[in-house]
């Protein structure tokens, strides 16, 4: 709790309209610890939306903390643009040996600007200047970010209606499960790309999410991924998975498409890579594919210091071993218990996500929206996602105590109660 009066007015005086995330959580954060932030009035809340997965290890982790205090305290490296520092190198070597190597991945690290729409960017540019080629293949309700390329590859029409200039050179295909669940949609992009008089030209890559975070968790089947990789190699593009939302454990491994066995052209990290909120935005290119000349793709902030310090630290603390994947997917078991007990209220609700990146499709926006403030009025922070908003999507620290998140589903469970319990009194 602050010990400051907090001035609230000044947030709609002077702040511009396009904030976005405090109109829906209307209070003063003040302090934050593991899964829980405390506002100025002292009132506590349960997170279960970690900074959008920028929090997976939760807020402010001693540990990653304490990693952060020895460096500044030390006088170490705040800035070095791309330079040589040891904490670049730290990172490097804790992310190759306990990340890379164990995966098998020979790709090289590109650090970027610090966000997951640069790292798009620069993924995009990668793959254009290999193929010689303009063309990118991205899926409906795609998001990758809302810098002007990133933005052509992302689905949403409403920030895709903030560019104010025609978004070129993207192809927007069918995601699985886009048409039905009957539908193949692979046997459509396939035919696209294999047929000479489709009218799609050929692509510089494809680019994916595993798990469509903001467009409503959407999950591509392992068979129907393999697919869409194999038509990237024939097509002779690059395969890109945007992992900036999905990575860092969020599905239950490192990467959203270890299990599936998928060996990416490119990969784009961003969020929870640094492990303690701190901007940090790199892409992972295979050695054959590593083109760009020096600066050719470049950022005043591209590798963040204090970022490489707490990002190795999470790495050294939770990727070890297998511990932490195994917690994991305990977790995932209780997230998926407490979303079933809200499906089982709402005809046609269904379950969405994989791991810990969860959420409950209860067919309406204005009754998932209702829900989350009801949930917000009762000490949890959650939000929703798909194109109507109508995907009620948990995001937790992947270290949240097993109790905590039981009383945040608790929480969620009694609001869609009470929300659903009102509106059967109105009708009645």
């Amino acid at each position: 709790m602050s010990s400051t009066p907090v001035n609230t007015e000044i947030f709609t005086r002077r702040e511009s309209q396009a904030r976005s995330y405090c109109r829906g959580f209307d209070t003063v954060f003040t302090s934050a610890n593991g899964s829980e932030m405390t506002d100025h009035n002292g009132t506590c809340y349960i997170d279960f939306l970690a900074g959008c997965s920028s929090l997976n290890y939760g807020h402010n982790d001693p540990d990653l903390k304490q990693a952060l205090i020895d460096h500044i305290q030390a006088d170490g490296i705040a800035h070095g643009l791309d330079m040589h520092t040891d904490a670049k190198a730290a990172f490097i070597e804790a992310f190759e040996t306990h990340i890379l190597a164990p995966r098998k991945m020979s790709h090289k690290i590109m650090f970027t600007g610090p966000t997951g729409a640069n790292a798009v960017e620069a993924a995009m540019k990668i793959a254009r200047k290999v193929t010689g080629r303009s063309n990118v293949i991205a899926f409906t309700n795609g998001f990758h970010g809302v810098t002007q390329g990133a933005l052509a590859a992302t689905g949403n029409g409403y920030h895709r209606e903030g560019s104010g200039v025609p978004l070129h050179n993207v192809t927007r295909m069918p995601f699985d499960g886009f048409m039905g669940a009957p539908a193949d949609t692979s046997a459509f992009i396939e035919a696209m790309l294999t047929d000479p008089s489709s009218g799609m030209d050929a692509p510089a890559a494809i680019i994916l999410e595993t798990v469509q975070g903001e467009g409503g968790l959407n999950t591509a089947s392992a068979e129907w991924l393999h697919r869409i990789a194999k038509m990237a190699k024939k097509a002779g593009a690059l395969l890109i998975i945007d992992d900036v939302q999905a990575g860092c454990g969020r599905t239950g491994r490192f990467f959203s498409f270890e299990e599936i066995g998928l060996s990416p052209d490119i990969v784009t990290l961003a969020k929870s890579i640094s492990g303690f909120g701190l901007p940090m935005g790199l892409v992972l290119v295979k050695p054959e594919h590593d083109v760009m000349g020096p600066a050719e793709h470049n950022g005043t902030f591209r590798g963040n210091t204090h970022a490489f310090v707490t990002a190795r630290a999470a790495i050294e603390k939770f990727w070890t071993d297998k511990s932490f994947e195994q917690d994991i997917a305990r977790r995932a078991r209780l997230i998926e218990q407490g979303l079933q007990a809200i499906a089982d209220m709402i005809p046609g609700a269904r379950l969405k996500g994989r791991g810990m990146m969860r959420g409950v499709d209860v067919c309406s926006g204005a009754l998932a929206g209702e829900i989350c403030a009801r949930a917000f009025q009762n000490g949890l922070i959650i939000e929703t996602s798909g194109p109507e908003d109508e995907v009620i999507k948990i995001l937790a620290p992947l270290t949240t105590p097993d109790e905590m998140l039981q009383s945040g589903l608790d929480i969620l469970i009694d609001a869609a109660q009470t929300v659903l319990g009102i509106h059967k009194y109105a009708a009645e």
